[in-house]
Protein backbone atom coordinates (compact mmCIF):
# COMPACT_ATOMS: atom_id res chain seq x y z
CA UNK A 1 0.00 0.00 0.00
CA UNK A 2 2.85 2.22 0.75
CA UNK A 3 4.92 1.07 -2.35
CA UNK A 4 7.83 2.17 -3.23
CA UNK A 5 8.98 2.33 0.63
CA UNK A 6 11.69 4.05 0.13
CA UNK A 7 9.16 7.53 -0.99
CA UNK A 8 7.11 7.21 1.75
CA UNK A 9 5.91 9.15 4.38
CA UNK A 10 5.65 6.60 7.67
CA UNK A 11 3.86 7.83 10.67
CA UNK A 12 3.64 6.38 14.01
CA UNK A 13 1.03 7.69 16.33
CA UNK A 14 1.70 7.17 19.64
CA UNK A 15 -1.14 7.59 22.25
CA UNK A 16 1.04 8.31 25.79
CA UNK A 17 -0.20 7.54 29.39
CA UNK A 18 -1.96 10.59 30.80
CA UNK A 19 0.49 10.25 34.12
CA UNK A 20 3.29 12.05 31.84
CA UNK A 21 1.56 14.85 30.92
CA UNK A 22 1.76 17.33 33.58
CA UNK A 23 5.52 16.03 33.63
CA UNK A 24 5.30 18.04 29.95
CA UNK A 25 2.44 20.18 29.61
CA UNK A 26 4.64 23.01 29.31
CA UNK A 27 7.42 21.79 27.93
CA UNK A 28 6.20 20.14 24.50
CA UNK A 29 9.95 20.06 22.82
CA UNK A 30 10.97 18.28 26.31
CA UNK A 31 8.41 15.62 25.11
CA UNK A 32 9.56 15.46 22.10
CA UNK A 33 13.81 15.25 23.27
CA UNK A 34 12.73 12.17 26.15
CA UNK A 35 10.70 10.25 22.92
CA UNK A 36 13.91 10.63 20.43
CA UNK A 37 16.27 9.74 23.83
CA UNK A 38 14.13 6.35 24.50
CA UNK A 39 14.04 5.32 20.59
CA UNK A 40 18.01 6.23 20.19
CA UNK A 41 18.05 3.64 23.23
CA UNK A 42 16.22 0.82 20.74
CA UNK A 43 18.28 1.77 17.40
CA UNK A 44 21.67 3.47 18.76
CA UNK A 45 23.18 2.72 15.61
CA UNK A 46 20.35 4.25 13.09
CA UNK A 47 22.41 7.35 11.46
CA UNK A 48 19.84 9.96 11.93
CA UNK A 49 17.16 10.32 14.56
CA UNK A 50 16.22 13.97 14.95
CA UNK A 51 13.07 16.02 16.35
CA UNK A 52 10.94 18.54 14.63
CA UNK A 53 8.29 20.60 15.39
CA UNK A 54 5.79 17.89 15.90
CA UNK A 55 7.39 14.64 15.88
CA UNK A 56 10.67 12.54 16.00
CA UNK A 57 12.02 11.42 13.00
CA UNK A 58 14.08 8.42 12.10
CA UNK A 59 15.50 7.77 9.13
CA UNK A 60 16.69 4.60 8.27
CA UNK A 61 18.72 3.47 5.16
CA UNK A 62 15.61 3.13 3.03
CA UNK A 63 12.84 4.79 4.50
CA UNK A 64 11.80 7.43 7.04
CA UNK A 65 9.36 7.06 10.08
CA UNK A 66 7.80 9.84 12.05
CA UNK A 67 6.98 9.59 15.24
CA UNK A 68 3.90 11.27 16.99
CA UNK A 69 3.63 11.20 20.94
CA UNK A 70 -0.05 12.23 21.78
CA UNK A 71 -2.10 12.39 24.88
CA UNK A 72 -5.91 11.40 24.77
CA UNK A 73 -7.82 14.98 24.58
CA UNK A 74 -10.68 15.68 27.39
CA UNK A 75 -14.22 15.48 24.89
CA UNK A 76 -12.53 13.34 22.27
CA UNK A 77 -9.25 12.96 19.88
CA UNK A 78 -5.84 13.83 20.92
CA UNK A 79 -3.52 16.38 21.95
CA UNK A 80 -0.04 16.80 20.05
CA UNK A 81 2.78 18.71 21.14
CA UNK A 82 4.09 22.01 19.10
CA UNK A 83 7.28 22.54 19.46
CA UNK A 84 7.98 25.36 17.30
CA UNK A 85 5.20 27.44 19.08
CA UNK A 86 5.09 26.08 22.59
CA UNK A 87 1.54 24.76 22.59
CA UNK A 88 -0.58 21.68 22.23
CA UNK A 89 -2.70 21.08 18.89
CA UNK A 90 -6.08 18.84 18.93
CA UNK A 91 -6.31 16.86 16.42
CA UNK A 92 -8.16 13.21 15.53
CA UNK A 93 -6.19 10.95 12.91
CA UNK A 94 -9.12 8.64 12.95
CA UNK A 95 -11.60 11.63 12.09
CA UNK A 96 -9.34 12.39 9.57
CA UNK A 97 -9.18 8.76 7.42
CA UNK A 98 -12.94 9.13 7.35
CA UNK A 99 -12.83 12.89 5.91
CA UNK A 100 -10.21 12.39 3.55
CA UNK A 101 -11.63 9.05 2.29
CA UNK A 102 -15.41 10.56 1.75
CA UNK A 103 -13.83 13.37 -0.20
CA UNK A 104 -11.40 10.79 -2.27
CA UNK A 105 -14.67 8.77 -3.09
CA UNK A 106 -16.33 12.27 -4.23
CA UNK A 107 -13.62 12.80 -6.62
CA UNK A 108 -13.66 8.89 -8.52
CA UNK A 109 -10.55 7.67 -6.12
CA UNK A 110 -8.67 10.77 -7.98
CA UNK A 111 -7.87 12.72 -4.90
CA UNK A 112 -5.31 10.86 -2.87
CA UNK A 113 -3.04 10.71 -6.38
CA UNK A 114 -3.24 14.05 -7.07
CA UNK A 115 -2.39 14.73 -3.28
CA UNK A 116 0.61 12.84 -3.78
CA UNK A 117 1.64 14.52 -6.73
CA UNK A 118 1.70 17.79 -4.76
CA UNK A 119 3.55 16.01 -2.27
CA UNK A 120 6.00 15.27 -4.52
CA UNK A 121 6.66 18.97 -5.52
CA UNK A 122 6.59 19.56 -2.27
CA UNK A 123 9.60 17.05 -1.57
CA UNK A 124 11.30 18.84 -4.42
CA UNK A 125 10.94 22.03 -2.74
CA UNK A 126 12.55 20.81 0.55
CA UNK A 127 9.60 19.98 2.31
CA UNK A 128 8.56 23.70 3.06
CA UNK A 129 4.91 22.91 3.33
CA UNK A 130 3.96 19.89 6.19
CA UNK A 131 2.28 16.93 4.88
CA UNK A 132 -0.93 17.40 6.89
CA UNK A 133 -1.18 21.22 6.06
CA UNK A 134 -0.23 20.33 2.17
CA UNK A 135 -3.74 17.95 2.64
CA UNK A 136 -5.63 20.15 4.40
CA UNK A 137 -4.81 23.08 1.86
CA UNK A 138 -5.41 20.74 -1.52
CA UNK A 139 -8.37 19.31 0.43
CA UNK A 140 -9.92 22.44 0.86
CA UNK A 141 -9.68 24.22 -2.40
CA UNK A 142 -10.94 21.28 -4.31
CA UNK A 143 -13.83 21.04 -1.82
CA UNK A 144 -17.14 21.45 -4.23
CA UNK A 145 -15.07 21.47 -7.45
CA UNK A 146 -14.98 18.60 -10.33
CA UNK A 147 -11.49 17.43 -10.87
CA UNK A 148 -10.64 17.97 -14.73
CA UNK A 149 -7.67 16.13 -16.07
CA UNK A 150 -4.27 15.21 -13.62
CA UNK A 151 -2.10 17.88 -15.60
CA UNK A 152 -5.09 20.60 -15.41
CA UNK A 153 -6.28 19.99 -11.78
CA UNK A 154 -2.36 20.16 -10.59
CA UNK A 155 -2.23 24.05 -12.37
CA UNK A 156 -5.57 24.55 -10.49
CA UNK A 157 -4.37 23.56 -7.44
CA UNK A 158 -0.84 25.12 -7.82
CA UNK A 159 -2.79 28.67 -8.50
CA UNK A 160 -5.44 28.57 -6.21
CA UNK A 161 -2.89 27.55 -3.08
CA UNK A 162 -1.40 30.57 -3.27
CA UNK A 163 -3.98 32.59 -1.98
CA UNK A 164 -4.59 30.53 0.95
CA UNK A 165 -0.64 30.48 2.23
CA UNK A 166 -1.91 34.04 4.27
CA UNK A 167 -5.10 32.69 5.50
CA UNK A 168 -5.88 30.21 8.72
CA UNK A 169 -6.22 26.77 7.30
CA UNK A 170 -8.11 24.96 10.08
CA UNK A 171 -8.20 21.10 11.13
CA UNK A 172 -11.09 20.02 8.70
CA UNK A 173 -11.49 17.56 12.18
CA UNK A 174 -13.14 20.73 13.67
CA UNK A 175 -10.96 20.97 16.93
CA UNK A 176 -9.88 24.56 15.55
CA UNK A 177 -6.50 25.55 15.23
CA UNK A 178 -4.69 26.91 12.34
CA UNK A 179 -2.46 24.06 11.09
CA UNK A 180 -0.51 26.13 8.84
CA UNK A 181 0.48 28.09 12.03
CA UNK A 182 4.39 27.08 11.83
CA UNK A 183 4.63 29.67 8.55
CA UNK A 184 4.94 32.87 10.94
CA UNK A 185 6.61 34.78 9.45
CA UNK A 186 5.89 36.95 5.81
CA UNK A 187 9.37 35.31 4.71
CA UNK A 188 8.32 31.73 4.54
CA UNK A 189 5.04 32.74 3.42
CA UNK A 190 6.47 34.38 0.23
CA UNK A 191 8.77 31.67 0.04
CA UNK A 192 6.08 29.18 -0.13
CA UNK A 193 3.72 31.47 -2.07
CA UNK A 194 6.95 32.02 -4.67
CA UNK A 195 7.78 28.57 -5.40
CA UNK A 196 3.82 28.07 -5.72
CA UNK A 197 3.87 30.51 -8.69
CA UNK A 198 6.93 29.12 -10.33
CA UNK A 199 5.29 25.38 -10.50
CA UNK A 200 1.81 27.49 -11.44
CA UNK A 201 3.97 29.26 -14.48
CA UNK A 202 5.43 25.99 -15.10
CA UNK A 203 2.34 23.82 -15.03
CA UNK A 204 0.49 26.58 -17.45
CA UNK A 205 3.56 25.74 -20.09
CA UNK A 206 3.04 22.10 -20.09
CA UNK A 207 -0.04 22.40 -20.97
CA UNK A 208 0.69 24.77 -23.50
CA UNK A 209 3.02 22.61 -25.05
CA UNK A 210 0.58 19.53 -24.91
CA UNK A 211 -1.87 21.54 -26.77
CA UNK A 212 0.82 22.83 -29.60
CA UNK A 213 1.46 18.52 -29.98
CA UNK A 214 5.19 19.73 -28.27
CA UNK A 215 4.99 16.34 -25.78
CA UNK A 216 8.78 16.38 -24.88
CA UNK A 217 8.63 19.81 -23.90
CA UNK A 218 6.02 18.98 -21.73
CA UNK A 219 7.57 16.51 -20.16
CA UNK A 220 10.53 18.77 -19.50
CA UNK A 221 8.20 21.64 -17.70
CA UNK A 222 6.73 18.93 -15.71
CA UNK A 223 10.03 17.68 -14.89
CA UNK A 224 11.27 21.16 -13.70
CA UNK A 225 8.13 21.27 -11.29
CA UNK A 226 8.51 17.53 -9.87
CA UNK A 227 11.95 16.43 -10.62
CA UNK A 228 12.62 13.05 -10.80
CA UNK A 229 9.53 11.82 -9.86
CA UNK A 230 7.95 12.76 -12.78
CA UNK A 231 8.92 9.96 -15.80
CA UNK A 232 11.07 11.46 -18.46
CA UNK A 233 10.18 11.55 -22.02
CA UNK A 234 10.43 8.57 -23.97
Amino acid sequence: MISPLKTADVDIFVVLSSSYFEDFKYNQAGLLDKVKRSIKKTYPNTPDISRNGQAVTISFSDFTVDVVPAFNRSGGGYLIPNSISSSWIATDPKKHISIWSAANSQHSGRLVPLIKMIKAWNKENGQLLTSFHLECLVLKVLTGMTMGTYPKTCRYVFDKLRAQIDLQNLDPAGYGGDVGAYLNTVSKRNDVKSRLTSAYDRAVAAENFEDSGKTSDAYGRWRLVFGNYFPAYG
